[in-house]
C-alpha cells in the first residue's frame, strides 16, 4: 500500500540515535526538549488546538524521575520523563474498570492547561513527530515498569542503554523491549466486509477481526488460522497493507488484506461476541453517521484507516 505509514503513530522520520544510548550524549542536558508520562499517559497542552505538552531541560518534575532517551535532532535530544510516582488527590484518580479512561489529571506544579491524557484519545491532536514520541515513551516505560526481575533467574534488573536495555548482574542476561506481532485483517467477499466484536469494547462498537501471531507462524497463516478460529470463515489469498505501532501495552499490528471462500459464520464465543459481514454501502452510512446501528473502531487505529482505504477504492493505491 502507498502511503502506508500515514496511519497514527506511523514513522516521522525521527533519528533515533541509537549510538549515543547509554553515553553522555543520551542523557538530558539543558535545552533538550522533554515530555512527561504519568501511569501511562501523555502530558497534554489542552490550550485552544491540543498538542503535545513539550518543555526544555531542566524542568522541576524532572527530579526523581526515570528518563528515557527517545532521539535527536538537530544537536538536541527528545527525552521523556516518567513521574508516575506522583500521587493525584482523591478526586483525579484514573478509573481502571473502564476501556477507555476519558479523566485528565492535573499536576499541582502546572499550569491548568496541561492534563495528562489517555493517549488513544488525544492521537488525532498529534503531529507524526509529536505520535512518534508518545509511542516510543508509552511503550518503553511500560516495558521498562512492568520488566523489573530477570525472567532466567528472577534477579533485580538494572538498566541500561538509556532506557533500551536490561542486565542481569546475576546471571548476565541482557533483556530487550517486547514487541507482540499482532495480524489485524481486513476480510472481504465481493462488496462486503466482516466485522467483529469483543465482549469489553464500547456498546455497539464493531472492527476487525485480529489476534497475536503464535510461534513458527507467518503473518499469511494466522491471518488464516485467527479469521477460521473467531468467526469459521475460510481465507484463501491474504496480502500485507501496512503496518501500526499500537503500544496499548506493546504490540506491532501487521494490516492484512483476506479474500474469504466461505460465508457462514461460526462464532468462538471465548473469542468475539459477535461478528457479520457488512455491505459497503451500509459502512458508509455507519462511518457518515447516517447509520447507527453500529459504531466503528476509533479514528486513529489501524482498523478504522484500512476501512476508509477500502471504502474509497484506495486499498492498493
Amino acid at each position: 500500500m502507498k502511503n502506508a505509514e500515514d496511519v497514527t503513530f506511523g514513522s516521522s522520520g525521527l533519528n533515533r540515535a541509537a549510538a549515543s544510548r547509554g553515553t553522555e550524549k543520551a542523557r538530558a542536558s539543558k535545552g533538550d526538549s522533554i515530555i512527561f508520562v504519568w501511569r501511562g499517559k501523555i502530558l497534554m497542552d489542552l490550550e485552544s488546538e491540543p498538542s503535545l505538552a513539550r518543555f526544555e531541560f531542566p524542568h522541576p518534575l524532572c527530579e526523581g524521575a526515570l528518563e528515557i532517551f527517545l532521539g535527536s535532532e538537530n544537536q538536541k535530544n527528545y527525552i521523556a520523563f516518567d513521574i508516575s510516582q506522583w500521587e493525584p488527590s482523591g478526586g483525579d484518580q484514573p478509573d481502571s474498570n473502564l476501556f477507555f479512561d476519558p479523566t485528565q489529571q492535573l499536576h499541582p506544579r502546572l499550569d491548568k492547561k496541561y492534563a495528562f491524557c489517555e493517549l488513544r484519545g488525544q492521537m488525532l491532536n498529534l503531529s507524526k513527530r509529536e505520535a512518534e514520541l508518545c509511542s516510543i515513551a508509552k511503550g518503553l516505560f511500560h516495558w521498562n515498569i512492568t520488566q523489573k526481575f530477570c525472567s532466567s533467574c528472577g534477579s533485580l534488573l538494572k538498566t541500561a542503554l538509556s532506557g533500551w536495555q536490561k542486565n542481569c548482574g546475576n546471571c548476565g542476561v541482557s533483556h530487550f523491549p517486547r514487541t507482540d506481532p499482532v495480524v489485524i485483517m481486513l476480510i472481504t467477499k465481493g462488496d462486503k466486509v466482516l466485522l467483529g466484536r469483543s465482549p469489553n469494547w464500547p456498546e455497539k462498537m464493531y472492527s476487525l477481526l485480529a489476534g497475536f501471531v503464535e510461534p513458527g507462524e507467518t503473518i499469511e497463516g494466522a491471518v488464516r488460522r485467527e479469521v477460521m478460529e473467531e468467526s469459521g470463515i475460510k481465507v484463501g489469498n491474504v496480502s500485507y497493507l501496512a503496518s501500526q505501532p499500537w503500544v496499548f501495552p506493546n504490540s506491532l499490528m501487521f494490516g492484512c488484506h483476506g479474500i474469504a471462500e466461505s460465508e457462514e459464520i461460526t462464532i468462538d464465543t471465548n473469542e468475539i461476541e459477535d461478528a457479520r459481514w457488512i455491505g459497503k454501502s451500509e459502512l458508509l452510512d455507519i462511518f457518515a453517521g447516517l447509520n447507527q446501528s453500529m459504531f466503528p473502531a476509533r479514528k486513529g487505529s489501524i482498523a478504522n484507516f484500512l476501512l476508509e482505504k477500502w471504502l474509497s477504492d484506495r486499498l492498493h493505491d
